[in-house]
């Protein structure tokens, strides 16, 4: 049992210290932004008139540009690269941290998606408030043009609401199709309706500047409550001074709450672009170094087509390097110019041999179009020599972090003596684990989810 609580802690006490710290953070602007607009001098006038929509609203918001700010970061796989093999990230346990980047970037999305629902719910509630309890008083408060606007004007009509009517849109078809079914179904409509992150980002910049909420900005000169000039001597003409114990008790407590001038307010400037703005920055400038390295064109040298729809592709591209249980992304634009899959590699480059390979298994659109232009209709294996090459179509690999720190924690550090070796071929199109890794689970008894994970027999594991 100790021993099995200090191996989780080794393994899993990083990542679940980062999700606490996460949840921390997130609780505590969402309790100081519903404070703030709760009992706020400025927003005084305006939570009268919508209430507790008001203040949900503006706290979810601020959860939302906190988790749509780093959402992008998990993402960002060169810089990830760069990190896990430099030498101040030397620390086994900060390289699992790294390893785990894909599942932050999920955690931060389903965040995004739960604080869109209350967002977008309390936004509903103070649509219908601002045509109800239409303000005569402070006419420049209202979104509504009178008392009892229909509401559904009021969001097809303002660029807030047009906007967070395509954000709501935008981004329940990013997250239906992010469900497993999809992404193993058809990649592609994963691939394609996750780029829409683009347009969301836009409209995101763009939802904040309509002002629909307005704060006081002269709050000194107007205080909350405080009762007009006009007001206060018509009640000092009707209700005179009174003498109470030999004092005179007049309107001495109104007069220090007398407004010396009307109220005046102003929508905030908006500060979304500030959370957003260096992590997409960051983002594009990552995905255009990307782009760049993949421009050099990769050499396909052989193609062997192998049993249970598995093809092995060696390939050769110049001053590539990469250590075991690396994977690479692989991008044929005869197939999809847009589209990147991950496949781990199945051999490496060495002194003697430049060429590295992979195993693709035929599972889905991609791969069938794949696997039809390397061998089309044939049945058989393809050797060619690189001077009788046959013309393969144009590909480019990217590397990317590999996972042999993680699969050596995952069991835990044991020590294996493995007497007969094990043909692995790793084929799925989005699989991280390097053939080490199914031979130690294999080995040890652990259980590693490996779909697509093929022992020489075609036995899926």
């Amino acid at each position: 049992m100790g021993l099995s609580l200090r191996s989780w802690i080794a393994n899993e006490g990083g990542k679940h210290c980062i999700l606490i710290t996460w949840l921390s953070v997130s609780a505590w602007i969402f309790w100081r932004t519903f404070i703030l607009y709760c009992s706020g001098a400025e927003y005084h006038y305006l939570h009268k008139m919508l209430g507790l929509g008001l203040c949900i609203s503006r706290a979810s918001a601020t959860v939302l540009n906190l988790n749509c700010s780093l959402v992008l970061l998990p993402m960002c796989r060169s810089i990830l690269t760069v990190l896990r093999g430099t030498r101040q990230v030397s620390s086994k346990k900060a390289r699992r941290l790294l390893d785990k980047s894909k599942t932050f970037h999920v955690t931060c999305g389903v965040a995004i998606c739960v604080f869109s629902v209350v967002h977008v719910g309390a936004h509903l509630v103070n649509v219908v408030s601002f045509s109800v309890r239409y303000s005569d008083e402070f006419p420049a408060l209202n979104v509504a043009h009178y008392r009892g606007q229909d509401p559904h004007l009021l969001i097809l009509t303002t660029v807030p609401g047009i906007t967070g009517v395509l954000l709501v849109l935008v981004l329940f078809l990013m997250f239906t199709a992010s469900s497993h079914s999809v992404r193993v179904g058809n990649y592609e409509i994963f691939w394609y309706t996750h780029n829409l992150f683009i347009l969301f980002y836009v409209v995101l910049l763009m939802h904040v500047v309509g002002g629909a909420l307005k704060y006081q900005t002269n709050v000194d000169a107007h205080p909350p409550g405080c009762i007009p000039a006009n007001q206060t001597r018509a009640h000092s003409d009707t209700w005179p001074n009174q003498e109470v114990d030999g004092e005179l008790v007049a309107e001495s407590r109104e007069m220090s709450l007398v407004c010396k001038e009307d109220a005046h307010f102003q929508p905030h400037f908006p500060q979304t672009w500030l959370w957003v703005l260096g992590p997409l920055c960051l983002y594009c400038g990552e995905r255009l170094y990307r782009y760049i390295r993949c421009n050099a064109s990769v050499t396909i040298v052989s193609v062997v087509r192998h049993p249970c729809d598995v093809i092995e592709v060696r390939m050769l591209k110049n001053s590539f390097k990469a250590r075991p249980g690396q994977y690479v992304l692989l991008n044929c634009p005869s197939v999809s110019s847009f589209e990147n899959h991950a496949f781990t590699l199945t051999s490496c480059p060495t002194e003697n041999k430049e060429t590295f390979g992979i195993h693709v298994r035929v599972v889905g659109d991609w791969t069938a179009c794949f696997s039809e232009l390397l061998l089309p209709d044939l049945e058989h294996s393809e050797i060619l020599p690189m001077t009788n090459q046959r013309r393969y179509p144009n590909c480019a690999v990217l590397p990317a972090p590999g996972c042999m720190w993680m699969v050596r924690l995952a069991v835990h550090q044991r020590k294996f003596s493995i007497m007969k070796s094990v043909c692995v071929w790793l084929a799925a199109s989005e699989l991280r684990l390097s053939p080490v890794s199914c031979m130690l689970s294999l080995m040890s008894g652990v259980v590693i989810n490996c779909r697509g994970c093929i022992l020489c027999g075609c036995a899926e594991s």
